[in-house]
């Protein structure tokens, strides 16, 4: 048995007002997508790149998250080779940028979803296409929502938080999500959620429930560092929940952690979190289940935490297991 190992990229740009995608022609007469093999000791996402330049003439950049592999079988020299195509998606290409095909493909085309639907040749093709448009209007809706978040602090008399604003990070298809109080002072200079003291301590907790940081996606009730990381009041908490409940209309997570008192109180308005930890919760206005446990920052604070917190993962981690 042999593996063969590809990496490409889907790439969208709008023209003639319209989203569409890049598509290659082939000898055989069928449409496909950039892509070639990963080389010895290179990443998937740095063979997307190059393999991209090669086939196209196109610098691109990927849109991050969004990872798709489609595995299959075929038959060589007598034997069978198990072949798995990993794609991203490549960020909008201005309508000025030339693509310059290799000898490899006769043309290119730029169509749209329903354009490619109907002239693609294999099903996964047209499975990857969805996926991918489906991803960037999630995309574009979170910068969209960003952008008016992030204008808070100008659009509101009296406030006291900072006035940089820490989006939300993760992947936008993610089954789970994680929602914390606000950010912290490293955020605030960094502008990234959960990447202190709290935020290395919640990445492990993450792999103990069987996920990685990139499958999932991270935010906070309150996306401003409150002054001397005190606890944002129910009023900033009120300003901003909207916000939060736009994000998990968009993500559409299957389950989200609630993580402290804070946010357990102003999402579910759950009591205290030592009462609830580890639990399953169903709440009739939401869609999803929430996972209430303490917050990591308790368990840096205090080191007595450190194993309910990690019971409270593994707990996690055995829900989403019988619960795919």
């Amino acid at each position: 048995m042999e593996f063969e190992f590809s990496a490409g990229a889907v790439i969208y740009s709008y023209r003639n007002d319209a989203r569409r995608y890049l598509f290659l022609k082939r000898k055989e007469g069928w449409l496909d997508l950039p892509k070639g093999h990963i080389e010895k000791e290179e990443h998937a996402e740095d063979a997307a790149v190059r393999e991209t330049r090669e086939e196209t003439g196109l610098d691109i950049r990927l849109v991050p998250f969004f990872k798709k592999k489609d595995e299959y079988w075929f038959a060589e020299n007598g034997g069978k080779v198990r072949k798995t195509n990993t794609f991203f998606i490549a960020e909008e290409i201005p309508e000025k940028e030339a693509v310059k095909v290799s000898f490899e493909h006769v043309g290119y085309e730029w169509l749209t979803k329903e354009e490619a639907n109907k002239r693609l040749k294999f099903k996964d093709q047209k499975e990857l296409i969805d996926s991918a448009d489906s991803y960037i209007n999630k995309k574009e809706s979170i910068d969209e929502l960003n952008g008016k978040y992030g204008k808070l602090p100008t659009s509101t008399n009296e406030w006291n938080l900072s006035h940089r604003f820490v989006p939300g990070e993760g992947n936008l298809d993610a089954k789970v999500m994680f929602i914390g109080q606000a950010p912290g002072r490293y955020e605030d200079e960094q502008l990234r959620p959960f990447i202190g003291r709290a935020g290395e301590l919640l990445t492990k907790l993450i792999k103990r429930a069987g996920l990685n940081r990139d499958d999932v996606y991270i935010t906070s009730v309150v996306q401003f560092f409150p002054p001397k990381n005190r606890l944002p009041t129910s009023d900033e908490a009120e300003l901003c929940i909207p916000f939060l409940t736009r994000q998990l209309d968009i993500v559409k997570p299957q389950v989200v952690v609630l993580l402290g008192n804070f946010a357990a109180k102003s999402v579910i308005d759950g009591g205290e979190v030592m009462k609830n930890h580890g639990k399953l919760l169903k709440i009739d206005r939401y869609d999803c289940d929430f996972f209430v446990t303490l917050h990591p920052a308790a368990a840096v604070r205090l080191k007595k935490h450190l194993p309910t917190i990690e019971n409270d993962f593994e707990e996690l981690k055995r829900l989403l297991k019988n619960n795919p």
